[in-house]
């Protein structure tokens, strides 16, 4: 039999679907990424882990390069025997009488397509068939250790997950060679004592949980910026195409180092934007416009996240980045360590705020589209005779739309404290409509966002600010004023400016329109209020 990992295409690919391999993907060597993992000993002493980190980061793709290297003999001595098993098709299933059987026929159908000898399925209690037909396993391929990969583990729920985890506890005690599994890691995107405390119905789990067993809990990184340089080298070497360093670095600012945002702006830059045959250097236009492609195309990665707004645990901690409030709970919260697991959200010197810049425009930009697509098509002029934007007349108009339908539409949203960004935001992009370009900035603490406009030559700086309960308006516009001013200076000291200041105070709520609306000038600065 021919040994795949051989025979590569002349040209290989970068992966956004599924699992890489050395022969048709451009890719490294996933383990490396590895956070506190000591993979020799697992096997050689005999070990259980966990492995966890977001999707798409790369943990199927070590788990079956792991089990090859392994089975190749080129691991830890060359003696044991590994496989690959997604727990996926028990998703749902909470009874054991029902996902045990399936979990044992995936078992063996993942043996049998690896070409591993397959277990027997014995019809015994569902309490113990996971343990007996993992025992059945060992004594089938002894004497080699048998080591077990589960994938997609914390898909497992309520009892089936406690049943599951209690018959690998309890063969741990007797593992060895033709006995039980010597070593079993658990892989999924959430540590394993989350999604015990998910099976508990929020209840923590204690000292004796059925899987306290585990040596380590590993985490898979993110690509640094010096492994996004390797990874492209490879179709530097295989093709000649060559990358600018400026491209590299929008690269690995934009991504943050996830690896599947890496791949597919590498992909979209080198196969749509060029042509697959070009050779060409991929400057950072080329990038610039696979990002806004990928964003509109709205790729299944990144709307799989957005779909996670539909969790009332993950909308909170985004309604508080984005408002850019200090919230002293946030970080110990379920819904941050839920959104950290996810890799939506990360701390940067120790500031929470959406994991990198285009997860932050695609969340934002899902969060204001049922907005967006309430408010009206424009039908007053926000261009200008020349064709650059009016953004004096398009805020005015936004003036005007706040007043008439504020209050109403606030009471239906799921957001309280981000609902002025997020109506605004969705009204800005409706009167654009996919034109220009829209940067926004915002993160926990920094108590603003901030909104980088281009439209056909002309630049703009928006900031929101809310004026909150016992503050004090003209102090809260005097700290707008700095802050946008050195926004301003570091992104593009030549664009317009505006401050957009929504006072929030019961009293202000209560006093007239014409009280309440205002539009002035501070230096070159103007202050718009809501």
């Amino acid at each position: 039999m021919i040994e795949m990992d051989k025979v590569k295409r002349p040209v290989r690919f970068f992966n956004i679907t599924g699992p890489c391999n050395p022969w048709d993907h451009y890719m490294l060597p996933p383990e490396e990424r590895l956070v506190g993992a000591q993979l020799h000993r697992y096997i050689r002493d005999y070990l259980y882990w966990v492995l966890h980190a977001p999707r798409q980061t790369g943990k199927t793709t070590f788990l079956q390069n792991w089990m090859r290297e392994i089975n190749s003999g080129r691991f830890n001595g060359g003696n044991a025997l590994a496989c690959y098993v997604s727990v996926e098709s028990c998703q749902g299933i909470s009874e054991p009488e029902r996902s045990m059987p399936a979990l044992c026929t995936a078992i063996r159908e993942y043996a049998s397509s690896s070409n591993i000898p397959a277990p027997k399925i014995e019809a015994v209690s569902p309490m113990m068939m996971l343990s007996v037909t993992l025992g059945n396993w060992a004594k089938l391929v002894a004497p080699q250790p048998l080591v077990v990969l589960f994938d997609e583990a914390d898909v497992l729920e309520g009892e089936t997950l406690i049943s599951f985890l209690r018959q690998l506890r309890g063969g741990f005690a007797a593992r060895g060679p033709g006995i039980f599994p010597v070593s079993i890691a658990l892989v999924g995107m959430r540590d394993l004592k989350d999604y015990i405390t998910a099976a508990k119905g929020s209840a923590a789990p204690n000292p004796g949980s059925p899987f306290n067993i585990k040596e380590d809990s590993v985490v898979l990184s993110n690509f640094q910026r010096e492994d996004i340089v390797k990874l492209f080298a490879q179709r530097t070497e295989e093709t000649g195409q060559a990358i600018s360093e400026e491209a590299l670095d929008y690269v690995y600012e934009q991504s943050r180092g996830q690896p599947w945002i890496v791949n597919a702006l590498f992909q979209r830059a080198v196969m749509r934007i060029l042509d697959e045959d070009s050779r060409e250097t991929v400057s950072i236009d080329h990038v610039m416009r696979a990002r806004e492609d990928m964003i509109l195309a709205r790729e299944t990665h990144l709307d799989a996240l957005a779909v996670r707004m539909e969790d009332t645990r993950v909308r909170r901690v985004m309604e508080t980045l984005i408002s850019g409030e200090s919230d002293p709970t946030l970080s110990g919260s379920e819904g941050f360590r839920l959104c950290m697991d996810l890799g939506l959200v990360s701390k940067e010197g120790g500031t929470p705020q959406v994991a990198n810049p285009i997860y932050r425009e695609v969340l934002a930009r899902y969060m204001t589209m049922p907005v967006q697509d309430a408010i009206p098509s424009p039908e007053w002029e926000w261009r200008k005779a020349d064709g650059s934007l009016n953004m004096d007349a398009l805020l005015k108009e936004f003036q005007q739309f706040w007043r008439e339908n504020s209050e109403i539409w606030e009471e239906k949203s799921d957001y309280t404290e981000a609902f002025p960004h997020l109506l605004l935001m969705a009204f800005l992009q409706r009167v654009l409509n996919g034109g220009g370009k829209v940067d926004r900035e915002y993160a926990a603490g920094r108590g603003r966002m901030d909104l980088y406009v281009e439209y056909n030559g002309g630049k703009y700086i928006i900031e929101i600010k809310l004026v909150h309960e016992r503050q004090n308006p003209e102090q809260v516009t005097a700290r707008g004023l700095e802050q946008i001013e050195k926004y301003r200076d570091g992104k593009a000291p030549d664009a317009s400016a505006y401050l957009v200041v929504f006072d929030r105070r019961l009293k202000a709520k209560e006093a007239s329109w014409e009280e309440r609306l205002s539009w002035t000038q501070a230096g070159t600065v103007t202050v718009v209020r809501g």
